[in-house]
């Protein structure tokens, strides 16, 4: 039999936490002194009057009027003290009352509560022992000597302290819980259920005692008893389905598939409309490996709106380690989308959904579903970059600027969306704009060589297209100092050294390594070839410009017209001609073209 200690979850189960008792605030305890008349401290009843007059303390210490005020003032001056947050001679004037007075149970408790705000817990536990062996009525001293023990992890002394505390106020219920707390971390499971039988002959049952009743049985090993708990509180309350929950999940992580199955139907028939319902029989039908009804299971929870969005998040979350399997990028494609009917005011419910079509590549389909997205939160910044991307990847550029500029007027310190801009920009031909928008991305990255790579990449194009050669070789330059194998960055640095006729031995080495990394890309074997023919290496131009022509499939009028340069140079002046007419023909339209075509010879 298994047996799973992770438990079941009640809707009113409460999250506690041990030791809640409140520690009383200086104020209170100036009040609490004030009311002494001489003496200072709540300790009247362990001092005996010798016959002098003068008080004596219960270890024998004759404390004399003087010492009497002395002690109320110092007392008074040490609350002051710690009130303007200067501990260190709040302390010291708490220790000389402790040394005059060793009976003050007060200053004791103060001296550790100020170890107890240094996270000292074991330094507070002596002085509260003493404080409560003085005065053993104190509700406050107490808790905060629970509270030490706890921190300390000294829990086999709480069982003392917890009797005291039921003793002073014995209807407060989280004493109980506490105490039997500690008896389940010492592993006395019986007395941690005798304290529970306890609360509840004197409170009534409630699913705090059931939840807490259980896990121990669980611990036990008694699967029996935890479900007959549970039985007990079906059968007196027929239509509460989170008993029935509770009780199929017991059954279900312990093995009895069948059990939970049968009792989690009676739920579904009861009520219909629980999501937990359904998403429990989805645990059990898919541990049971029948997947299609598992699945039929989720969308029916999943088109419940009262069921929390975040928990439907949760399960869609729970198919991503399983990308990119096919069938599993389909469901949760399908749930997500059933979320946005659920859900159609949260912005969340479009945004999973959005990227859920991105991951089975419906980049049309996201892009409107995104846009909702924005509109019912603009918040969310990755929803709004994921929406310029797909802006740029329909070439719709007005929208990605429009879209991009107001993302950035909500994120202006996003890098990522000021290169996107940028890259906008520059595909509208308006450098100047791209350049302010790009510089912007690599002023506020400083570790993404990606963007860094791409950044500065741009910038050489651009700089280029505004015969700024200089930053243009500049910025390419630093671009492959973040990104050596950039085989864009590569190929356009080379490409414009080759149209000034500069530096062909570099140009040669960067569009061989941009063909390599990226083979059979027409552009860049357009580009190899090109810087060949600027080396008057024609036979090898010819072959790579052929391969550029066969990857063609845009019919590019300057790839024909260098080829037609190319041949020319070999001595095939008709051919030359023929491919000269064919870039004419592709929309070729330079002064240089024509008088080729009319002269029937290269000319610049």
């Amino acid at each position: 039999m298994k047996i799973e200690i992770s438990y079941i979850k009640l809707n009113c189960v409460r999250n506690r936490h041990w030791f809640s008792m409140p520690v009383p605030s200086s104020l209170f305890l100036c009040l609490v002194v004030l009311t002494l008349n001489v003496l200072p401290l709540a300790a009247q009843s362990q001092r005996k009057k010798n016959t002098t007059g003068n008080t004596a303390d219960t270890q024998g210490k004759i404390m004399t009027y003087q010492d009497s005020l002395m002690v109320k003032q110092l007392f008074f001056s040490a609350l002051r003290e710690k009130t303007v947050e200067n501990y260190k001679l709040a302390t010291e004037m708490f220790e000389r009352i402790v040394q005059t007075d060793p009976a003050n149970d007060a200053s004791l408790y103060e001296l550790a509560n100020l170890k107890r705000q240094q996270n000292d817990y074991a330094g507070s536990q002596p002085l509260l022992e003493q404080a409560v062996a003085i005065n053993k009525d104190n509700e406050w001293y107490w808790a905060a000597l629970a509270d030490s023990y706890e921190k300390t992890n000294t829990i086999d002394k709480l069982e003392n302290v917890f009797d005291q505390l039921i003793r002073i106020n014995p209807d407060k219920s989280a004493y109980y819980f506490d105490k039997a707390n500690a008896y389940i971390i010492l592993k006395r499971y019986d007395d941690a259920l005798k304290v529970y039988n306890q609360i509840e002959k004197r409170d009534g049952p409630s699913d705090d005692i059931l939840v807490n009743k259980q896990k121990i049985y669980l611990k036990q090993g008694k699967v029996d008893q935890a479900a007959a708990e549970l039985e007990k509180q079906i059968a007196a309350n027929p239509n509460e389905i989170r008993y029935y929950l509770a009780l199929g999940e017991i059954y279900n992580s312990n093995g009895f598939q069948d059990k939970a199955l049968k009792i989690l139907q009676q739920a579904e028939k009861l009520d219909p409309r629980n999501g937990m319902v359904h998403f429990a029989l989805a645990d059990i039908y898919r541990d049971k490996k029948n997947n299609e009804a598992s699945f039929n299971e989720l969308t029916l929870g999943f088109a419940i709106p009262d069921v929390s969005i975040d928990q439907k998040i949760n399960i869609i979350s729970g198919y991503f380690p399983k990308f990119p399997e096919a069938n599993a990028k389909a469901s949760a494609l399908e749930l997500s989308r059933i979320l946005t009917v659920a859900h159609p005011a949260d912005s969340r419910a479009y945004a999973i959904y959005g990227d859920m079509l991105l991951q089975n590549a419906k980049y049309k389909e996201a892009r409107p579903v995104l846009k909702k997205s924005m509109q019912l939160n603009d918040q969310v910044y990755n929803v709004q970059e994921q929406l310029v991307r797909l802006e740029l990847g329909d070439n719709d550029l007005d929208a990605a600027i429009k879209d991009g500029e107001n993302a950035l007027s909500l994120f202006p310190n996003q890098a990522w969306m000021n290169y996107l801009v940028g890259v906008a920009w520059a595909q509208k031909k308006d450098n100047a704009k791209a350049v302010t928008y790009i510089k912007n991305a690599t002023s506020l990255e400083l570790q993404d060589k990606e963007l860094l790579s791409l950044s500065f990449s741009l910038l050489g194009d651009c700089y280029h297209e505004l015969k700024n050669i200089k930053a243009s070789d500049e910025s390419y330059e630093k671009a492959l100092t973040y990104n050596p194998d950039n085989a864009f960055t590569l190929n356009n640095y080379a490409y414009y050294l080759s149209l000034r006729n500069e530096q062909l031995d570099k140009a040669a080495q960067m569009s061989a390594r941009s063909n390599e990394l990226q083979p059979n890309t027409a552009s860049f074997e357009d580009t190899y070839a090109w810087i060949l023919f600027m080396q008057k290496k024609y036979a090898p131009a010819k072959q790579w410009m052929e391969k550029a022509l066969a990857h063609d499939k845009e019919n590019s009028s300057v790839k024909y017209e260098h080829y037609g340069d190319i041949l020319f140079f070999l001595g095939d002046a008709d051919g030359a001609v023929a491919n000269w007419k064919k870039a004419k023909s592709y929309g070729g339209n330079s002064p240089a073209l024509d008088r080729k075509i009319n002269e029937k010879k290269y000319s610049e």
